[in-house]
């Protein structure tokens, strides 16, 4: 819309009640003749700046201005801007026409300016024959519209609707969203509406505003807000949703479930940007396993009367489960030569044998020495060992050139594997040891477990890394003791919500597919901790 429409700018408004910041530096333009849908849960902070704009609250700080000017001084009778509560206010002493009235009358307009404007607005609202009822006698559907009604026919500039709607049985709700969006078409003025319903939102408005936590999350059409969200908060507000971590390919592929797909990505990323894969429901199709451009198998359906809300996993996420044995062992000191060594025990797959060399028996034992005094490496120089490819416990010695020594245990075994036949993919982690103070010390825990297991996984149908996504433990890794712990890896497990009118059996094998242009993308969040 063009700049000389604009009729509100909101500019980082703060409200606060108490210690409470309801309202966190809101800035907002509404332009004339727009049906604005201010949308967030409950607590957001919608309704107070519905009422800052009424004038029925004063902001802690920032400005408000009606055509240019500020407004903030003026008490809400002198505003150009009607409100209609959530609760109508109707004077049930009056009857339809007299409540719709009641403005003008204290205006002292001239009866018959009265009597054209009231007669006027009712039939707007469809109650050109209820002017004689009484208001006890109409419905809630009827009394909202009288309450649109009585607003109305004072000419404001901007209506304000707070949640008018929220009283209302479903069916009349849907036929009054309907007749709101007709209304205001009609009178052609601006209407801010709040709700915290979505499908309201959707339906009537030329703009949605969405909030959360007393700040604005997105400004936009409904088209833009449902198909390009801003974020995960706004994806998963509006509608149902599908999110998957994704990676930059190029600017036409994005990588996700360790697949390349063709996108239009509505923003420039660069290659390797780490995104928000979204997919609607409805932008999925069910088709034969082998037709899928992701295979996977149906978990549950639910009937809706016109579709089924049907939930396809693509990939369970594959898991083993190894021991970690935790032990306390010191470091081995060798005074005369200020010298200090430490090694851990550590299992090998018999495979592995064969490509043993002492850089990689040193870096599964996790063998380091040190200088007693300052700390600085002291360089291992010879790893003596008897390993052989059959199963059993062999000794591993790693000797300093001071001959400063440790000896360890090496625990050849079978691989430790686990297949997914279904979804096509093998996890693989080895047992292991680990002192008490290397988990202590441990920057980063997760991934040390993983380098501590040599856990990976793998594509059973192109032999392509997956990623392990879970590593689950039930210790306190700041004070773990010496012991045995049961650590799981698992792969990342997908699921996908699918709207379809096909009815599909529990435990059916499907295919879904997609084009590239119900793939959004959004920036990666980055959940803190």
């Amino acid at each position: 819309m063009e700049e000389s429409k604009k009729i509100i700018q909101i500019k980082n408004v703060v409200k606060n009640f108490d210690d409470t910041v309801v309202l966190k530096g809101v800035s907002l333009d509404i332009y004339d003749n727009e049906f604005v849908t201010l949308l967030g849960p409950s607590g957001c902070g919608k309704t107070t700046l519905l009422r800052i704009l009424g004038g029925f609250v004063d902001p802690s700080s920032g400005e408000v201005l009606f055509n240019n000017e500020d407004i903030l001084s003026l008490p809400p009778y002198k505003r150009d801007i009607n409100t209609v509560f959530q609760k109508y206010a109707l004077f049930p002493h009056l009857n339809v026409y007299d409540n719709v009235a009641f403005g003008l009358k204290l205006k002292k307009m001239p009866k018959d300016v009265i009597d054209r404007k009231v007669r006027r607005m009712l039939k707007l609202v469809n109650l050109d024959d209820y002017g004689k009822r009484n208001i006890n006698e109409m419905s809630g559907g009827q009394q909202q519209r009288i309450a649109i009604a009585r607003a109305l026919v004072n000419e404001p500039t901007v209506l304000l609707l707070d949640e008018p709607l929220a009283a209302l049985d479903l069916k009349l709700r849907k036929e009054m969203q309907i007749e709101l969006k007709r209304i205001q078409q009609e009178v052609g003025i601006t209407f801010i509406f709040v709700t915290h319903d979505q499908e309201e939102a959707l339906t009537m408005s030329d703009k949605i505003v969405v909030m959360n936590n007393g700040e604005i999350q997105q400004v936009g059409t409904p088209t833009d807000i449902y198909n390009e969200p801003a974020n995960q908060f706004v994806a998963n507000f509006i509608g149902e949703t599908n999110i998957i971590d994704g990676t930059i390919v190029d600017g036409h592929t994005v990588r996700f479930e360790d697949k390349n797909f063709p996108c239009n990505a509505a923003k420039s990323y660069d290659a390797g940007a780490l995104v928000d894969v979204v997919i609607r429901p409805e932008d999925l199709d069910v088709v034969p396993r082998e037709q899928g451009m992701l295979k996977g198998i149906v978990k549950s359906q639910v009937f809706r009367g016109i579709f089924y809300d049907t939930l396809v996993e693509t990939r369970l996420g594959t898991s083993i489960t190894v021991k970690m044995h935790v032990s306390e062992d010191k470091p081995v000191f060798n005074q005369e030569a200020n010298e200090k060594i430490s090694a851990n025990s550590f299992f090998l797959d018999s495979d592995d044998v064969a490509e043993l060399d002492d850089a990689r028996i040193i870096d599964l034992a996790s063998a380091e020495a040190w200088n007693s005094e300052d700390d600085s490496p002291v360089s291992i120089k010879e790893v003596q060992s008897d390993i052989a490819k059959e199963d059993g416990k062999y000794h591993v010695t790693f000797k300093t050139a001071a001959g400063t020594m440790i000896t360890v245990e090496a625990n050849v075994v079978h691989a430790n594997r686990k297949e997914s036949t279904l979804f096509k993919e093998e996890i693989y982690a080895m047992n292991f040891f680990v002192k008490t103070d290397d988990i202590r010390d441990s920057m980063a825990l997760d991934t040390d477990l993983r380098t501590w297991a040599n856990a990976s996984a793998w594509s059973l149908e192109d032999g392509a890394s997956v990623a392990i996504d879970q590593v689950k433990y039930d210790f306190d890794w700041e004070n773990i003791t010496p012991g045995e712990y049961d650590i799981t890896f698992a792969t990342e497990g997908y699921q996908y919500k699918v709207s379809t009118t096909k009815e599909l059996p529990e435990g059916s094998e499907v295919g879904l597919i997609f084009d590239p242009e119900d793939i959004h993308l959004m920036d990666r969040e980055v959940t803190p901790g």
